[in-house]
């Protein structure tokens, strides 16, 4: 049994670029896991990926010729069943033997029949060394079980290849037709097939630039340097994107001081999918395209051209962008005017949108919305946006800022979905707004808030800059929250068609993140009022409120505080969430301390008591105290609770926690000294009093109860 490097290589038609990444990556994900089940893996087996735009390839170092044998044990039968009065071999045994594959079965180091007691039955086992099998066999099923896991966006169905075992006489079914297959065990072809093909060491290099096709791999070592010498081709995913980033930072530094490309990795991964051997190139296009906004003309050089415009060092666009070019040309003139020649009409026809857009005003398309539906049981976007805009006002009222420019601003906010930018690039929803408030002269703030209203707009985006933005984002959420919601679209698993959990988490974050002092119930209730009483579910606002707490819990969990301490707070169901995070600090502060624990262990035991029995409505009565411990435990909780009620109302909490920590000597003493659950029913009745006005004390900021292990 020998053990060699492995290498795999399918060859296909270009694979669909937006999941070359994430298909090589499963390819030889699961290729590894199958050879390691199979024992095929020495513990120092390491893989080495590939994927290019025409391959997905795997290198896999120390993969031995052939599996282990094993010892494997068979429980057959009891062993009154398998053996007579004279101990002999029944007839049943016998043809259980042969059924397993032994006829004329010997005791022997091969195969040997034990008897072992199992309870109080002895049954038979059959001890049999099984040899490992080859690496051809479980390779073969090994790279089929690959292709099959594979996450193939779309499959489509061909005719096998013309070299192929049956060529035209069976169809394939694979993300794209495939052509070749390597698979190399040091210098030997390893005997495999898959999807019609037998394996080999031929493969394809470099459509126009490589030295000779079909390239001949000489082993499984020499595969990355043969594809890169020979076959001009990268075939390394992550050093092809490392090479391109290290190409465009080169091309902008170049292009001028301060200059550099338009940061996006999802570009860099697409561009990284569509070529083999990368060539960065600089072009340019018409200086006058630069009075249409940037946004726009970035937007159609990345999505339509796959292009990284360059901006100056201000952030301004320029008149050049980078081409990511498959081949090297020793001039390459030719390359860099095609694709000046191509961009040309792409930001052409975004100027003439622009400029069409702009002989009508936003204010004008609003009541075209009428004949959009927004939702076949919510109504129009025209009544959603009524409804938008009366609930930014109402918000901006109670916020303090200028409730007619939240009102024009949620007015207006939907207007650029008619428009013909957006028509074509629905990505700059908000952006385009923004432009045409602006060309229409409503005041800046409007203007920022029409775009600022979808913001934010995933995980970590920029949040509305002044409380008129976040007025409408917050109406504009709220209600798709309330509505989507009410008509029982409910979120469920990792469905969430609407993105209900996006626009509750970006509610929290306004509300948290921008420090808005408002409450987050009674915006809900707020919400539901614009709606028709008859159109949502009585419930909704208390629905989506504990729906709003379950993201809250994430939301926190993400900022790394321990899932206790966001437990302590948001089990409490805070309805001021611009108060979550301070109490949040508060907690994580005082489990510091040294009574934290004690603290928290003596709240549990309290809310433990306190749920097993009826508690009176009236406080303690200090003429029914008994006990000096309890005396002393009244003493303190009558001392600290205007001095922690006045810290919570000033929203100090941690000074507020901290303050309880002087109360833990009496509590230790309390219930050290005191039984509670007295037989007198008067005073059992006070201690409980005292024990809730103790639980009340320590629990205003958050259930410390909760930080108890």
């Amino acid at each position: 049994m020998s053990t060699r490097n492995l290498l795999v290589e399918l060859f296909v038609e270009e694979l669909p670029p937006k999941a070359l990444k994430k298909l090589g990556e499963a390819f030889a994900e699961t290729l590894l896991q199958e050879l390691g089940k199979d024992e095929l893996l020495e513990p120092t087996s390491t893989a080495t990926r590939f994927a290019s735009p025409r391959r997905l390839a795997v290198h896999v170092a120390n993969v031995r010729s052939q599996a282990p044998a094993k010892r494997v044990r068979k429980k057959l039968m009891p062993a009154s069943v398998a053996y007579d009065a004279n101990g002999q071999r029944t007839d049943a045994l016998n043809k259980r033997l042969l059924k397993e594959g032994y006829d004329n079965f010997i005791d022997g180091p091969a195969a040997s029949l034990v008897r072992e007691g199992e309870g109080s039955t002895e049954y038979v086992y059959l001890d049999s060394e099984e040899g490992g099998m080859s690496l051809a066999f479980n390779l073969d099923l090994a790279i089929k079980v690959a292709i099959s896991r594979l996450p193939i966006p779309k499959v489509m169905t061909y005719q096998l290849h013309e070299n192929c075992e049956q060529p035209g006489w069976s169809t394939v079914s694979f993300v794209r037709p495939a052509h070749g297959l390597v698979a190399l065990h040091g210098t030997d072809v390893v005997n495999i097939g898959a999807l019609g093909l037998i394996a080999g060491r031929a493969t394809q290099g470099h459509r126009f630039e490589a030295r000779e096709n079909p390239l001949l791999i000489a082993n499984a070592d020499s595969y990355e340097a043969q594809m890169e010498s020979e076959g001009a081709v990268m075939p390394s995913f992550e050093k092809r994107r490392a090479e391109i980033a290290r190409q465009i930072a080169a091309a902008a530094a170049k292009a001028g001081a301060g200059v550099k490309a338009v940061e996006d990795e999802a570009l860099l991964d697409e561009v990284t999918a569509l070529v083999e051997r990368p060539n960065v190139l600089l072009g340019r296009f018409d200086e006058a395209f630069l009075e249409v906004p940037q946004e726009c003309l970035i937007l159609t050089m990345k999505a339509n051209q796959k292009y990284f415009p360059l901006l100056d060092a201000s952030g301004r666009l320029t008149n050049r962008f980078l081409i990511v070019s498959n081949i090297s040309p020793a001039d390459p003139g030719a390359v860099i005017g095609g694709n000046e020649r191509v961009v040309r009409p792409r930001l052409a026809d975004a100027k003439f949108f622009f400029d069409q857009d702009r002989k009508k005003t936003l204010a004008s398309r609003v009541e075209k919305l009428a004949s959009v539906v927004y939702h076949n049981k919510l109504g129009s976007q025209l009544e959603r946006v009524i409804r938008i805009e009366k609930l930014a006002g109402a918000i901006a009222h109670r916020l303090g800022a200028d409730v007619e420019h939240a009102e024009r601003a949620g007015y207006l906010a939907k207007a650029d979905l008619l428009t013909d930018m957006v028509g074509e690039f629905p990505e700059l929803q908000g952006i385009m707004g923004r432009y045409y408030a602006a060309h229409d002269g409503e005041p800046d703030a409007v203007a920022r808030a029409v775009e600022q209203h979808y913001w934010p707009r995933f995980a970590g985006d920029g949040l509305p800059e002044d409380n008129i933005g976040a007025a409408v984002a917050l109406a504009e959420k709220l209600d798709t929250l309330i509505g989507i919601y009410g008509i029982g679209l409910v979120p469920s698993g990792d469905k969430d068609p609407f993105g209900l959990r996006r626009h509750a988490l970006g509610v929290l974050r306004v509300l948290a993140e921008r420090q808005l002092p408002l409450d987050l119930p009674q915006l809900l209730t707020l919400a539901k009022s614009r709606f028709a009483p008859e159109m949502l579910a009585d419930s909704v606002a208390l629905d989506v409120y504990g729906f709003m707490l379950e993201r809250l819990k994430n939301y926190l969990r993400e900022r790394d505080f321990a899932l206790d301490e966001v437990d302590a707070v948001v089990s409490q169901g805070p309805t001021r969430i611009d108060l979550v995070l301070p109490r949040l600090e508060a907690v994580r502060a005082f489990r510091r301390l040294p009574e934290a624990e004690a603290l928290a262990a003596a709240n549990k035991r309290i809310r433990n008591i306190l749920k097993k029995t009826e508690v009176p409505a009236a406080g303690p009565d200090i003429a029914l105290l008994q006990a000096d411990a309890e005396k002393a435990l009244f003493e303190a909780v009558n001392r600290l609770t205007p001095r922690v009620s006045s810290l919570v109302g000033n929203e100090d909490y941690t000074d507020a926690l901290t303050t309880l920590a002087g109360v833990r000597a009496e509590v230790d003493r309390f219930f050290d000294e005191v039984m509670v659950m007295t037989d007198e029913p008067l005073i059992r009745n006070n201690r409980l009093a005292l024990l809730k006005a103790l639980g009340d004390l320590m629990n205003q900021v958050a259930d410390i109860s909760r930080l108890a292990a």
